[in-house]
């Protein structure tokens, strides 16, 4: 391939890298405020916010798997991206209107679809962007800006949250800008045109398929089902701050540092996973979840609750490349797309429990009652990879064009 071929394609990856830089700049002004909005304003209880978060974020998700296969069928994965990361202008609208819980769960319902319908092709855009073997590297960039997005939009809410403004409907609609600006980049994007112009009337057999695909990916998925039972969302991170003596503001600043923590070591986590293969990163991210969860079950003071969340960070560094990368390059190539969202599907469909449970148990018995669980979860699914899970170097034995 020329050279020119290949720095458009890593133009491509940095494009798509900056739609998700400014759209998450744009959602996490608006992430961290939204529980501290929902029991402020609305008087919510956390095993109610469990709720709202699980069904949410289970439907982004789930969505996933069905946007995977109309991007495997079609083959108009730029446009789907496209119509996906518009709900996130609608979404800060909804919340400036909102006049009760109700609504604030109507306005996420709307932008949790947009995200459920948006990754799977983005991130089919991002491997047929990248080097076969450099998959790990490509996530990684992307991810990485990503989680930079995240920390400059929370670092901007805190500023804005010390200076003084504490009117959360005007940090909504502000937070609408840079949701537009993500959407200009896609403007620079270009997705590949197929050889084969019909392809998107073939209709590919997913069941059979499946059942030839690689005995790793079908443990992996089993692994992802348990891992995210206690895999709540990260607004019980929020909570527990809040439990132990954090203002709103100082959480708004553990949640940069979570976010400036990961952004910082995607890429070269990334980039080790392309050199020593997945199994390594996937098992230490999975142990390094259950150590942050020890920690916020019990945790006592605040510095240490600081340190925590950067740990938790690196776990997310740690994972979020090495588990796309992995999936994208042993994935039968007609379903590259859907067992990309089958995997986030997967996720969803015990993440609706997973919430709901972490709020019962915080109600029933305590703030710590819900990350113990979550650590002893995520022990075994780390177990589970260490025992059964071939140990190969992924991304340069199975790699897949």
């Amino acid at each position: 391939m020329s050279t020119n071929a290949n720095g458009m394609k890593n133009k491509n990856v940095l494009y798509l890298g900056l739609v998700s830089f400014f759209t998450d700049l744009s959602t996490k002004m608006v992430y961290p405020l939204v529980p501290l909005y929902l029991t402020a304003v609305f008087g919510v209880t956390p095993a109610l916010i469990g709720v709202i978060e699980g069904v949410v974020e289970s439907l982004a998700d789930l969505l996933k798997v069905f946007s995977g296969l109309i991007s495997d069928r079609f083959q108009k994965k730029k446009a789907l991206a496209f119509a996906g990361y518009s709900t996130g202008v609608l979404y800060k609208i909804l919340l400036v209107a909102a006049g009760s819980w109700v609504s604030v769960l109507l306005a996420k319902v709307v932008d949790r679809f947009g995200k459920g319908i948006r990754t799977t092709p983005r991130d089919m855009l991002i491997a047929e962007s990248a080097g076969s073997k450099s998959l790990g590297t490509s996530f990684g960039l992307q991810k990485m800006l990503d989680k930079a997005g995240s920390a400059l939009g929370i670092l901007i809410v805190y500023f804005l949250l010390i200076g003084g403004v504490e009117d959360f409907r005007r940090i909504f609609l502000i937070s609408s800008i840079p949701a537009i600006m993500g959407l200009c980049m896609f403007i620079f994007v270009k997705e590949r045109k197929t050889d084969q112009p019909l392809q998107s009337k073939k209709r590919f057999p997913f069941f059979a398929s499946f059942k030839k695909t690689d005995r790793r990916l079908k443990l992996y998925l089993l692994v992802v089902l348990l891992f995210s039972l206690g895999n709540s969302s990260n607004v019980f991170l929020l909570l527990r701050a809040q439990s132990i003596g954090f203002d709103d503001a100082s959480v708004i600043l553990l949640f940069f540092a979570f976010t400036a923590s990961a952004s910082m070591l995607a890429l070269p986590l990334g980039k080790l996973s392309d050199r020593v293969g997945r199994k390594t990163l996937l098992v230490s991210g999975y142990i390094m979840f259950s150590a942050v969860y020890l920690g916020f079950a019990f945790a006592a003071s605040q510095p240490f609750l600081i340190g925590m969340f950067l740990l938790f960070g690196a776990h997310t560094a740690m994972i979020s490349g090495a588990e796309r990368a992995f999936v994208a390059e042993i994935a039968p190539s007609e379903l590259k797309g859907t067992m990309l969202g089958l995997k986030s599907a997967v996720a969803g469909v015990a993440l609706l429990p997973a919430n709901v449970l972490a709020g019962v148990l915080w109600d029933a018995f305590s703030a710590a009652a819900p990350f113990a669980f979550g650590f002893a979860v995520s022990l075994i699914a780390a177990l589970i990879l260490i025992l059964f899970l071939k140990d190969e170097r992924f991304s340069k034995t199975d790699s897949r064009k």
